[in-house]
């Protein structure tokens, strides 16, 4: 038996663990695509604002399925150093790589939000929601891109995250809270019993217009 049955059952199971602490003002932000549909039963629960959180992987030049990092839409990328250095290649080296990502990035944010201006997560308790955490690499882009706009506490949440990974998170927000953390970790999906793609239609639905 897997512990979650699709994203709603993990973002309801999620929402109850944090429905018991106290926020201030908390705007809720979840990752896309697959954190959102677990980010907007935290929201709802919470009784904050559900936004949106676009971060794109750095791809090692010209190999585009060799990830070295992930961008978001706006703050600081985060590079993969051991795979920088695996290649011989520094940050600078993939400079394109990482204006192409944030390019993509702005792109999907557009796309998603139209003219419509998100919520600032300035003076707020901002938490940071995805599906899972294999790697941690778009988590930390998306918690720099948000640190940069001053948030009062930058809390990081999922259902399930490898260790290491979580461990790398502890660094980039002031608090981390996971549901379940196997030692045994693979993959974000094999905890799911339903871990189907999630659509741009689905985000669109969930996205406050």
């Amino acid at each position: 038996m897997r512990p979650f049955q699709n994203r709603a059952d993990a973002g309801a199971r999620l929402a109850a663990a944090l429905a018991c602490r106290e926020w201030a003002d908390p705007v809720v932000f979840g990752l896309v695509r697959g954190g959102l549909p677990v980010a907007a039963p935290v929201a709802e629960e919470l009784d904050a604002p559900l936004e949106l959180l676009v971060a794109r992987k750095i791809s090692a030049p010209g190999r585009p399925e060799l990830g070295l990092g992930a961008v978001a839409a706006d703050g600081p990328p985060f590079f993969d150093r051991a795979g920088l250095r695996a290649l011989g290649l520094t940050p600078e080296d993939v400079a394109n790589q990482v204006d192409q990502a944030r390019t993509e990035a702005r792109d999907q944010v557009r796309r998603y939000l139209g003219n419509r201006v998100p919520h600032s997560p300035a003076g707020h308790d901002v938490v940071v929601i995805d599906d899972g955490v294999a790697t941690g690499g778009t988590a930390i882009a998306a918690l720099r891109a948000l640190r940069s706009h001053a948030p009062l506490r930058l809390v990081f949440a999922a259902p399930v995250g490898a260790p290491p990974a979580l461990d790398k998170l502890t660094r980039e927000a002031d608090e981390v809270i996971c549901l379940r953390e196997p030692e045994e970790f693979h993959a974000v999906g094999e905890f799911y019993s339903d871990f189907s793609p999630t659509t741009d239609d689905e985000v669109l639905a969930l996205v406050p217009k």
